[in-house]
């Protein structure tokens, strides 16, 4: 235990070519809840994965009370303040801040995919039930994630790319392509952690965990399942994009609420790879930190 509890977490920062260790939001917590005897005696992390605790942390994060905690946010984990723009009432209004004109840019070249979040990315080139993910500990196929036998057998054998977002991180979430909505349905469930420390000892988060999932049919990447999973402390998964209209590539998709969350997107299989390097540095057990917009997977 004394080794696991020293355990970092450490990840590839793509632009900057070198490894880098992350900062941990709320570490101490996470610990107690997911590595500790006591806790996983009393099932704490399982009580406070609840719903309610989250929405109830979330009526703090709104309120004005919570304004005074983003100076030492900042500071503690050395935000970046000028590529946001914005003015915050609150702390949920500061976690989806969103970026200044320029501060990123889409990639525009149709035969690549657009990074779709900001966070740290595991990419598969193919998902099936004889050849599953592991995603920290977890293993799980398509299957189990959709839930929906229609779009199980359109997803089968096909790439998948995690992103992982921290809560230092952009929580915003974007559509990769140009393209259209054919289909959208929420599976309830619970909001345990997606931090590496909890995805190591509780195995079925991306199962048990609420989701959130459109179908996508897009022009130059086939069609693309696009999970959002809601995790411990996150308030609410906000869509905010018309649904009816068709999208452009970078276009806001929507927004999680305070806390560390993640989007799963998979893809029908022969319809494109994600790039080498996140599957060779995925293939190795590491993370990758891919920006906004910057490329990540090239069509066929």
């Amino acid at each position: 235990m004394k080794q696991a509890m020293k355990q970092k977490i450490a990840y590839y920062d793509r632009k900057c070519c070198k490894m880098q260790e992350e900062k941990i939001y709320g570490e101490a917590t996470l610990r107690f809840l997911y590595e500790s005897k006591k806790s996983r005696r009393l099932r704490l992390a399982d009580i406070f994965s609840h719903p309610l605790i989250s929405k109830i942390y979330g009526l703090y994060q709104n309120s004005f009370l919570s304004r005074r905690d983003i100076p030492l946010f900042i500071e503690k984990f050395e935000i970046k303040m000028e590529e946001f723009c914005g003015h915050y009432r609150n702390f949920n209004d500061f976690f989806v801040r969103r970026f200044r004109d320029g501060a990123r840019n889409i990639e525009r070249n149709l035969n690549l995919m657009a990074g779709f979040a900001e966070g740290k990315y595991l990419a598969y080139e193919m998902v099936t039930e004889e050849n599953s993910f592991p995603v920290k500990g977890q293993i799980l196929t398509s299957k189990h994630i959709l839930q929906n036998p229609e779009w199980e057998n359109v997803f089968r054998g096909g790439p998948l790319m995690v992103v992982r977002l921290c809560p230092v991180d952009y929580h915003r979430f974007h559509f990769p392509d140009d393209g259209r909505i054919v289909d959208y349905y929420n599976l309830p469930g619970r909001l345990h952690s997606v931090n590496p420390l909890a995805l190591n000892k509780k195995h079925d988060v991306f199962v048990v965990n609420e989701r959130q999932v459109t179908i996508l049919d897009t022009k130059n990447f086939g069609k693309l399942a696009y999970i959002e999973v809601g995790a411990l402390g996150v308030g609410k998964i906000k869509q905010t994009y018309d649904f009816n209209q068709p999208f452009k590539r970078g276009d806001e998709k929507g927004y999680f609420l305070f806390g560390a969350s993640t989007v799963i997107v998979i893809g029908e299989k022969g319809k494109w790879m994600p790039d080498d390097d996140l599957l060779a540095m995925t293939k190795k057990g590491i993370e990758t930190f891919v920006r906004l917009g910057d490329r990540v997977a090239h069509r066929f």
